[in-house]
């Protein structure tokens, strides 16, 4: 037994820990799921500029991905679509309506210049094998922006989820170089849906947005929604607003779809309906407005991490630095090789260095000749010279020693030295540079990623004091119902949101709802729409020891239909009831043998205000036999 669930113990942890890093959450190196990763790095290797099927792509992309294509046909589709690293060719489908993209073999892709400039590099990535061990398959892209924050992402695995929403890009960008320079930051999330995003309750990605629909009031009669939250689309707001109209919290004649390139809903609104009121109910009983809760959990060191937003920007800000600075080493490592290779060159063309090895009679003696015979100008040297630079000089062709221009030789030498003397001055202050780099693809890219959701407060909408008292409820008294198919001569018109509030004779009362019929009692001495500020007077008797009591208190907390006890003893009989704290009676109490007062007044004004539940004072040690206003 013990082996068995050791096994299942070991098997579950292993499930988790694959399901955790390998499918659902992001790494923070580069941004994307396994998934994503896989397709951008098929997407590099089949990059001829030109446009591919997206059914080739993701066959490609099945030689790194264990898992069906409909995974990776999805999350290409989904990429595509935040219009950032893939141009597209075809129906991608519609973010606006829902509609969905054509088949994989209808529709074409291609890398961006964005992404080819700021994803890869071959150099600086390092590759592991993919799960048959047949190919290569990076373990990190070395993306320089911050691409978990630009496209967001969602994922469940076990034990945990992550959301992260979308950010600007130039707001993105524009943090990096702000994190470089020691100042703060600040970026909140930016929707292609565009509308209105509260972000008071954000809490640095780990707390919660409200996002409201941006509507237009072109006249009396129509309103036009131009703009919906994130998350949902045209169909579903449409949807949500026609469940709206059935359950009579607004009002409206017709509503009508016409987003294409652009959303635009049309709502005609019903006889007499007001334009501002209709929008404050779509926004209290649609999708027109939404909350959405972030969590930012990502794989940073091969661990999940829970992370706010400002310092997954800071880690991206460093890891930018080190890819930069190991790009100009490699550039520099590069131009110094060239340089070497033209010294190299130029020695041994115009010292005619090839004709002293025409006598050698084996490969050794020719090598030895030529390393002895440059040797003689090792001062002009980049570095020492190699037995793989001999090799390179002897592999020079007769007919370009013949063409040689020294001319030209010397200026791609001068240009190389230029070009070795900036980028030593960038590794100087790597910093600097890096800071100018963002500001090259911002000035060069950022003019088509404007912000598109506006930031403001959203006020709470209390569904009270937008919904119309269209309902009426009725009261029986001598049936003892209580509803909106109860025939009485007590009724009320009030909103579908109201309560009601049912004390009894017996001294209990209970809070109930608007349903259609519902018995309450036939002993009601008071029911009225609930109102947390009222206050309540009573004079009780308990029957347990006769004995008369006043209180005062106001019903803020309770459970609706809960019957609750106005006496502690859980009997009782109210003598007197009134909603004035001031109210001034007179008592009247059973006349008895020997008892010398028969009535006196009393002012509630006089006691204290305490819980419901409360036994409040004592009256009097007599039997009330009535008690009346004075």
């Amino acid at each position: 037994m013990s082996t068995v669930k050791s096994m299942l113990s070991n098997n579950f942890i292993e499930y988790a820990s694959y399901v955790i890093k390998d499918r659902a959450i992001p790494d923070i190196d580069d941004g994307f799921k396994p998934v994503q990763r896989r397709i951008f790095h098929s997407l590099f290797e089949m990059d001829d500029g030109k446009f591919n099927k997206v059914a080739n792509i993701v066959g490609n992309t099945m030689k790194y991905h264990p898992h069906g294509d409909s995974s990776i046909y999805s999350a290409l589709v989904i990429v595509a679509n935040k219009e950032y690293f893939i141009d597209k060719q075809g129906n991608f489908g519609n973010i606006y309506t829902g509609d969905e993209a054509s088949a994989a073999r209808y529709i074409e892709c291609r890398l961006s210049n964005l992404a080819r400039e700021t994803i890869f590099n071959k150099e600086l990535t390092e590759y592991i094998d993919s799960y048959d061990g047949r190919n290569k398959e990076p373990i990190a892209l070395p993306a320089k922006i911050p691409n978990l924050l630009l496209i967001g992402t969602e994922g469940i695995a076990v034990g945990m989820a992550t959301k992260i929403l979308p950010h600007n890009f130039n707001e993105l960008l524009d943090a990096h170089i702000k994190i470089l320079k020691g100042k703060k930051i600040n970026v909140y999330p930016d929707f292609q849906q565009g509308g209105i995003i509260d972000v008071s309750g954000y809490q640095d990605g780990n707390g919660k947005v409200k996002v409201r629909a941006k509507i237009d009031i072109p006249n009396d009669k129509t309103i036009v929604v131009k703009e919906i939250p994130f998350g949902t689309t045209t169909e579903s707001l449409i949807a949500s607003v026609e469940n709206a109209a059935r359950k009579n919290k607004i009002k409206i004649n017709s509503i009508s779809d016409f987003t294409a390139e652009n959303v635009e809903i049309e709502i005609k609104l019903a006889r007499g309906e007001s334009a501002a009121d209709t929008i404050e109910a779509l926004y209290a009983y649609t999708d027109c407005e939404v909350s959405i809760s972030v969590n930012c959990i990502v794989i940073k060191e091969n661990k999940p991490c829970e992370m706010g937003v400002s310092e997954v920007l800071e880690y991206n800000t460093k890891r930018l630095l080190f890819l930069i600075e190991k790009e100009l080493e490699i550039e520099k490592n590069k131009l110094t090789e060239k340089l070497q290779d033209l010294t190299l060159e130029k020695i041994f063309i115009e010292n005619r260095v090839y004709k002293k090895i025409e006598e050698a009679v084996t490969y050794e003696l020719v090598l030895s000749i030529v390393e002895t015979e440059m040797n003689k100008f090792k001062k002009v040297f980049i570095r020492d010279l190699t037995k793989e630079d001999v090799e390179k000089l002897l592999e020079i062709k007769i007919k370009r020693i013949s063409r040689f221009d020294i001319e030209n030789h010397k200026k791609n030498m001068d240009d190389i030295v230029r070009q070795l003397g900036i980028v030593n001055e960038r590794l100087k202050d790597v910093t600097k540079y890096t800071i100018e780099y963002i500001g090259n693809i911002m000035h060069k890219y950022g003019k088509d990623f404007k912000r598109r959701t506006k930031i403001d407060k959203i006020e709470a909408i209390d569904v009270k004091n937008i919904s119309q008292p269209d309902i009426k409820v009725y009261y029986d008294k001598n049936g003892g119902f209580f509803g909106t198919e109860v025939k009485g001569e007590l009724s009320f018109s009030v909103s579908p949101f109201e309560k009601f509030i049912v004390v009894n004779k017996n001294a209990t009362y209970k809070i109930v709802g608007i349903d259609s019929k519902v018995f309450v009692d036939v002993d009601v001495i008071y029911i009225e729409v609930y109102d947390e500020k009222k206050i309540f007077s009573l004079i009780y008797t308990d029957p347990i020891s006769n004995t008369p009591y006043a209180k005062k208190f106001k019903i803020e907390k309770y459970l609706t239909n809960k019957i609750y006890n106005l006496s502690p003893s859980g009997k009782g009989k109210i003598e007197y009831f009134t909603l004035n704290p001031k109210e001034k009676v007179k008592i009247r109490y059973l006349k008895k043998p020997k008892q010398k007062i028969n009535e006196e007044n009393f002012d509630f004004s006089k006691i204290e205000e305490k819980s419901p539940s409360a036994k409040g004072i004592r009256v009097s040690t007599k039997e009330i036999e009535s008690v009346i206003k004075v």
